[in-house]
């Protein structure tokens, strides 16, 4: 998958080029034309809105393998309230895992139903969790968007807009794919663009009944860099007072090409027009809360072997005679380069020459880009090469979230923009790949029988007696209650015993090191 979808606008205007011009048509009334779908939905007079449905749901980033789909939940209930001029939003979700398969990350296998509450009242955001506020002091801005992309909310937004266009085009009766001429049975769809919060390009597709069947954007992530964020709207329904609303709502959430691009999956029940809202004032810690700041704290594990932790996520450094290897660049780029910056302190005078990137998942592999232009060979599983080639590695659109290596692409255009090593699965799962000097080595093991991810791989260093995962078990902290078995928990003990390594000390991405004979007391402990 070489090619990024460009804005609907763009491929538009391209087409435009080599097409009749009885098939195409430039608006030059934009906003009149967008008035006139707005009396058509009933948009004018609408203040607040209230949706209710259920359907799925998907964990972003979280897929068992690069070919697969987000994982899948069930969602039995879902509700939006919107005060547009507040610019005021409310989303109430309850997820369980169903009948989906379990596997993948993002929680998944759910135990229970889980409750999932989001609101931003103009440029603040927080999450509910019973009565406690978690300010998410980055989340407004896309959660305003998510506002423009609700169907009612984009034609408002785009009669706001200053730069509205809008170009009418007959397209093919199929599914009105860009690109396909209209033969005799062919339907009218126009497509409008404008810019919101001062850089997001939005486009819409509207219907030959001047309903919004098609809100788009881009977003930017540290993994994938610009990636479609869309929403789709299906059988239209006057719920009243002559206002349209669709009757489901399906997203897509990154290029429809990519394995992995469904989100939610909403069949709507209910439809409330201009009821009364109470808008939820920003708490104090909100309104006080900034992004937090990366923080790197270090502490050795062994002579030569240390854990770079202050986060979420961790690290693990491991000298060598003349290099060093890095074990794990999770988040982003911000991340791995104050990683970096204290891996050279810990180990002055030597070069970064591998990183181990532990599975695809994006919280675990969206520093990889930072370490590829250090001149770090990514050593990964031979499952998931081809998703960093294609994806990660492509020279993709990253205007949303640059990176130094999007910054300066040019100097790593001359060579690959990054260099492999591979750990492959053999038939007889006796595989393991070696990182030495003749002194100290790490070796890399894949996972065998695991739900979580297809490409784990856990790391051992034989001499210290250390085992590094990611995402499988996590120690519990002094004084905290022990973790329930679980079938990731389980799975590693398998392999432990199948490879017949000898661990003293499990290092985890996640959490605070342990003993092997605590990790020994949890696996002997009951599931729940």
């Amino acid at each position: 998958m070489k090619i990024r979808a460009l804005g609907v606008l763009a491929l538009t205007m391209l087409l435009m080029a080599g097409t009749a011009a009885a098939q195409t048509a430039v608006i030059p009334d934009a906003k009149a034309f967008m008035q006139t779908v707005a009396t058509a939905m009933g948009t004018t007079n609408i203040k607040t809105m209230e949706y209710t449905g259920a359907g799925t749901v998907r964990a972003f980033g979280q897929s068992f393998s690069i070919n697969d789909d987000w994982p899948r939940f069930e969602m039995p209930a879902f509700k939006r309230v919107i005060d547009f001029d507040a610019k005021y939003s409310r989303e109430d979700l309850t997820r369980r895992q169903g009948n989906n398969p379990p596997r993948g990350g993002g929680g998944t296998p759910l135990q229970g139903e889980q409750q999932q509450i989001t609101l931003v009242n103009g440029n603040f955001a927080w999450n509910l969790n019973g009565a406690n506020v978690a300010p998410q002091p980055t989340a407004a801005e896309q959660r305003q968007i998510d506002v423009m992309l609700t169907p009612h909310g984009f034609v408002k937004a785009a009669l706001q807009a200053n730069d509205l266009t809008a170009v009418t085009m007959m397209m093919a009766l199929d599914d009105g794919t860009i690109g396909k001429t209209a033969g005799p049975a062919g339907r009218k769809v126009t497509y409008v663009a404008f810019t919101a919060l001062g850089k997001y390009q939005m486009s819409g597709a509207i219907d030959d009944q001047n309903m919004l069947e098609r809100a788009q954007t881009w977003m930017g992530n540290p993994v994938i860099g610009d990636h479609n964020y869309q929403w789709d709207f299906k059988a239209y329904k006057d719920w009243g007072n002559g206002v349209k609303f669709p009757t489901n709502l399906h997203q897509h959430n990154v290029d429809v090409r990519y394995n992995g691009h469904h989100g939610y999956d909403i069949n709507v029940t209910a439809v409330t027009v201009n009821g009364p809202v109470a808008v939820a004032a920003v708490p104090d810690a909100v309104r006080q809360a900034r992004p937090p700041a990366v923080q790197v704290a270090s502490s050795q594990l062994s002579p030569g072997v240390w854990l770079i932790a202050g986060g979420s996520h961790n690290s693990v450094a491991v000298e060598f005679k003349d290099f060093i290897t890095v074990i794990e660049a999770p988040l982003n780029e911000e991340r791995s380069l104050a990683v970096i910056k204290e891996v050279q302190r810990l180990i002055p005078n030597k070069m970064i020459r591998y990183l181990i990137v532990t599975h695809h998942h994006f919280d675990h592999s969206g520093g990889i880009r930072t370490y590829a232009t250090q001149g770090a060979t990514l050593v990964v599983h031979d499952a998931s090469r081809r998703f960093y080639e294609e994806e990660v590695f492509y020279p993709h659109a990253r205007m949303m979230m640059p990176d130094t290596m999007s910054m300066y692409y040019p100097r790593f255009a001359s060579n690959k923009l990054a260099v492999f090593d591979t750990v492959r699965s053999s038939p007889e799962n006796r595989t393991k790949h070696v990182i030495s000097d003749g002194a100290r080595t790490i070796e890399l093991h894949p996972v065998q029988g695991l739900n979580h991810v297809a490409d784990m791989l856990v790391a051992y260093l034989p001499t210290e007696k250390i085992l590094v995962n990611a995402d499988l078990y996590s120690p519990p902290a002094p004084g905290a209650q022990p973790p329930a078995v679980n079938p990731s928990i389980t799975s590693l003990n398998n392999n432990i015993q199948r490879l017949k390594l000898d661990v003293n000390q499990h290092v985890p991405i996640h959490g605070v090191p342990g003993s092997h004979a605590d990790f020994m007391r949890v696996v002997g402990r009951p599931s729940n």
